[in-house]
């Protein structure tokens, strides 16, 4: 039916709507978006079968009369509306959090290269995922990158794929040992499920395979991120150092694609190992590995690369204060074994030292003894009931081949080894025996069965001195205004706590238990749960939620109740509160440690409190040097073997010398790491570069903080009833036209609920641009203001208006416009065209015929200025019918005023990709014109005291 040709970014009428004419349509089919569409709503129109004809857009009735406000409604709609931004960071538009300035800084740094290498090395929880995140969105948006791989470990994959879909929209399959036979079951002869799955989440245990990690190599994504990369640096001092080695050499051969983006994650990157600082920089340019840092040029050469933040350096940047909790209160608390429980404790250390003189010298099998009565003296530290279910149970034997494997096994089990994968939420009740059940003899069986009853007579409060404890502090902390995390090693032990807390605390406070037995998602929403009421709650939890699930919005302090035999474990625990986001200006940290049970203190002493007061001196966390291991051991054995207590270890032990060298070495790492953070730090961004990017992103799409208010003055227009909450305002409605009740995504209830903060719950809304139900309501308003056969006018915006202000001293015309701008974006393919939309008001002041057309700050105080009056009907429309007659004679002006935007685009977008010169081959920005006049509105001065 239609013969004509339309190029990209002209407007055309199909289907009795407005459209824009995308990149890739033919004369034969168009490619179209709906104004003020996204990109789930473009459409494909074969002209021959459907009526497709030029449009323009018509300027507004001078009966289509409101005031300020429903102008400004107009505005929010339309810049909401939004889904890729006409400024350099298109992504911007399309993602459901708002960054902090600050974290723009990675996205600048990483726009500035051809092929993206960057190390995003700040504090736990300032918040990198956004930033590797932001990274993401913003390559794939610009067609810079297609697909995405991120490698995590296990324990954190979920949370990556939720954090990519509901905040970047990214959304990402899953590739676990557990999920890739049901991927692969549907792939075609010889297809990667790499190729069939464009962006994946993949666990570090999944790549280590062989096949798998072939696999992987041939069909990697060309933008990867790495998380918690320190622990692919090759360094055979440190524990799981061949599984080291295996990812370094992973990410090597990843990084000698020269075109493969790679975004490296970690907040430990230096830890005071040159060599491993080298390694882990040297896959961002291997030059760098060999490079002496100490040159300015050369650290110049680092900055590219390199980003690493403190709180203190982004707690007030800019203009922005970034809310972290002001102090973390750390405290202990000691108990006293109650005699009952001290006698049990003697007996099971009996048991333990005949386990391990009975099984020989040297040999593996006294090895995997060894380190099973360790597994069983820590159950009993730890709760009865967990000695009770250690004792009742037999473990598997280890298939170890030597002494070696035997230890590595051990150790990932009993000391909390924190950079090895393999012991990531590992919570399981270890058992008491590692032989055969036939060559256990019936009077050992018979020993084992009443130690464990013995065990399982102390629980309760009256007998087990911890528990009392700890029910103590819980209420102080509830008391307090504290809703407190406790952390467990063991699931017996998590499972106990939560039933005699659940007695404990009937009428107080709600209780979850969070373990290994559930999967990351049955976790989340048992956390949701708990959390959804108003009522004070406590969260028993395992290790399986110390790393990669952000509590801080419902929580506010941590309790361990075990101490983890490891200082990283126990900063992990209490970054899950102390954070970004954190809203209480004080977070608090309770130790809990038996004073009388020797396990305790010996760990307290060594490794804790020693972590701690490094890290207060230094002002940095470094983990554990590795010769702690051995260290540990020794004390270990010394108690089991021959009952020595730590603090006599100098004299009985001759430890006193590794115990200094392990302080020294410590104590080393911590300056040397408090030195590079000096002498990396970034500085190729520089603040005011930042400042202008984010005053340009924000005035284009609009402010956070617009959102709340215009929905909430929205659906009050609209004829719901809105009601203030905790968390946010809820709407009823039932009352609403049909056309926005359908419009609401399925399944949304009345009351609707809109949150302010993430997470919000299943079926509520959440107040960012890209929640469903925000998007329904912009999408709404926009198309009844703009909609001419609209009669009822129940539209909350008018495209017209007359207000009286003290604001102006002569009458001032501002026009709402809309811009429709070409952009032709480098990519490794070449330029490619994408289209988009942004928006301004132009303000003109005096004659029509010589306007003094305001500036960018006067547009901006007018548009907040107070109405003092409005202007009554006839003379309102008289006066905008004439000040519609005038714009019709501007277009030319306005035309120029599009061309001069669109160069102002065009500069913003070179200055962004500044350095990187191949990416600004073939970079352009053109206008479509003509602009389309969405809002005419008068200013008239208060004449007569009116």
């Amino acid at each position: 039916m239609t013969t004509a040709t339309y190029a990209p970014g002209a407007l055309v009428r199909a289907r009795g709507r407005e459209w824009v004419v995308l990149p890739d349509s033919s004369a034969e089919f168009l490619l179209l978006r709906p104004l003020g569409g996204g990109h789930d709503d473009v459409a494909g129109v074969h002209t021959a079968l459907e009526r497709v004809e030029d449009a323009t857009y018509p300027l507004p009735d001078p009966d289509d009369l409101g005031d300020a406000t429903s102008a400004g409604l107009l505005r929010t709609a339309l810049q909401l509306g939004f889904r890729s931004s006409a400024g350099p960071f298109r992504s911007l538009a399309g993602i459901a959090v708002e960054p902090r300035a600050y974290q723009l800084v990675p996205l600048l740094m990483a726009l500035r290269q051809e092929t993206v290498r960057l190390l995003v090395a700040d504090d736990v929880g300032i918040g990198k995922t956004v930033e590797a995140g932001l990274i993401a969105a913003e390559l794939l948006a610009q067609g810079s990158a297609k697909r995405l791989a991120v490698l995590c470990s296990p324990a954190l994959a979920e949370q990556w794929q939720a954090e990519l879909a509901s905040k970047f929209h990214i959304q990402a399959e899953l590739v676990l040992t557990s999920t890739v036979r049901r991927l692969e079951r549907d792939l075609m002869m010889n297809e990667s499920l790499f190729d069939r799955y464009p962006h994946v989440v993949v666990s570090t245990d999944f790549i280590k395979s062989d096949r798998h990690r072939a696999e992987f190599l041939n069909h990697c994504p060309d933008l990867v991120i790495v998380d918690e990369a320190h622990t692919a640096v090759a360094d055979d001092s440190a524990a799981g150092g061949r599984q080291r080695h295996r990812r370094h050499e992973l990410l090597t051969d990843l990084a000698r694609d020269p075109r493969r983006h790679l975004v490296l994650v970690t907040a430990t990157p230096h830890s005071g190992k040159e060599d491993g600082f080298r390694n882990l920089v040297g896959l961002l340019d291997p030059e760098l590995a060999h490079l002496d840092l100490d040159r300015p040029q050369n650290r110049e050469r680092l900055a590219r690369h390199f980003v690493q933040r403190r709180r203190g350096d982004i707690r007030h940047y800019l203009d922005e204060d970034t809310q972290f909790p002001s102090d973390r209160e750390l405290r202990e608390v000691a108990y006293a074994l109650k005699p009952e429980y001290r006698a049990l404790f003697t007996k099971v250390l009996d048991y333990a030292r005949e386990q391990v003189r009975s099984a020989g010298d040297g040999s593996v099998h006294q090895r995997v003894r060894w380190w099973s009565v360790l597994a069983l003296l820590r159950t009993l530290a730890s709760s009865p009931a967990a000695a009770a279910a250690t004792l009742r149970m037999r473990a598997a034997a280890a298939e170890a081949a030597d002494l070696a494997e035997a230890d590595a096994l051990g150790r990932a089990s009993v000391l909390d080894t924190a950079d090895d994968e393999a012991v990531e939420a590992v919570d399981v009740t270890p058992g008491a025996l590692t032989q055969d059940a036939e060559s256990t003899t019936a009077s050992e069986r018979s020993r084992l069965r009443a130690l464990a009853q013995s065990a399982e007579a102390l629980e309760g409060p009256a007998t087990d001195a911890k528990l009392a404890t700890l029910v103590k502090e819980v209420k102080a902390l509830l008391a307090d205004g504290f809703d407190p995390i406790i952390f467990c090693r063991f699931i017996d032990t998590a499972e106990y706590v939560g039933r005699h807390l659940a007695d404990a605390l009937k009428k107080t406070a709600e209780i979850a238990v969070v373990t290994g037995t559930l999967p990351p998602a049955e976790r989340q929403e048992r956390i949701r749960a708990l959390t959804s009421t108003d009522a004070r709650h406590v969260l028993v939890a395992t290790d399986c939620l110390s790393e990669g699930v952000n509590l801080q919005d419902a929580f506010q302090a941590v309790v361990h109740y075990d101490l983890a035999w490891n200082p990283t474990r126990h900063e992990q625990r209490e970054g899950r509160v102390d954070r970004f986001g954190q809203t209480a200006p004080t977070v608090r940290a309770v130790t809990i440690y038996g004073k009388d049970n020797s396990i305790d203190g010996l760990v307290l002493d060594v490794l804790i409190r020693r972590h701690q007061a490094i890290s207060k001196a230094t002002g940095v966390t470094v983990p554990v040097p590795s010769q702690s291991d051995a260290l540990l051991e020794a004390l270990l054995e010394g108690l089991v073997l021959r009952g020595v207590n730590h603090e006599q270890m100098e004299l009985d032990l001759g430890l006193a010398d590794a115990d200094r060298r392990l302080e020294q070495e410590w104590r080393s790492a911590a300056e040397t790491e408090k030195a590079s953070r000096t002498k990396y730090a970034q500085g190729t961004i520089h603040p005011d570069a930042v400042a202008q990017e984010v005053a340009e992103v924000r005035a284009a799409l609009g402010a956070h903080g617009q959102i709340e208010p215009f929905v909430e003055e929205s659906l009050r227009a609209l004829g719901a009833s809105v009601t203030p909450t905790v968390v946010g305002f809820e709407a009823i409605t039932d009352t609403l036209a049909p056309g926005l009740r359908d419009a609401l995504p399925p399944g949304a209830t009345s009351p609707l609920r809109f949150h302010r903060q993430m997470p919000a719950p299943r079926r509520d809304a959440l107040l960012v641009r890209t929640d469903p139900s925000v998007e329904a309501v912009a999408r709404y308003v926009l198309d009844t203001a703009l909609d001419a056969q609209t009669t009822a006018r129940r539209a909350p915006a008018r495209r017209a208006g007359v207000v009286r202000t003290t604001h102006v001293s002569s009458r001032t015309t501002a026009l709402l416009l809309r811009y429709r701008f070409h952009l032709d974006l480098p990519s490794a393919d070449g330029p490619r065209t994408l289209i988009a939309e942004d928006c301004e008001v132009v303000a003109f002041r005096g004659h029509p015929d010589d306007p003094e057309v305001l500036g960018e700050p006067e547009v901006a105080a007018l548009l907040a200025a107070p109405a003092e009056a409005n202007v009554p009907g006839d003379q309102a429309r008289d006066l905008i019918a004439a000040a519609l007659g005038r714009v019709e004679t501007w277009g030319s002006v306005l035309d120029a005023r599009a061309q001069e935007r669109a160069e102002r685009l065009l500069e913003s977008h070179r200055r962004v990709r500044a350095g990187a010169g191949a990416a600004r081959q073939g970079l352009r920005v053109r206008a479509q014109t003509p602009v389309d006049v969405l809002g005419v509105y008068l200013y008239l001065p208060v004449v007569g005291g009116r």
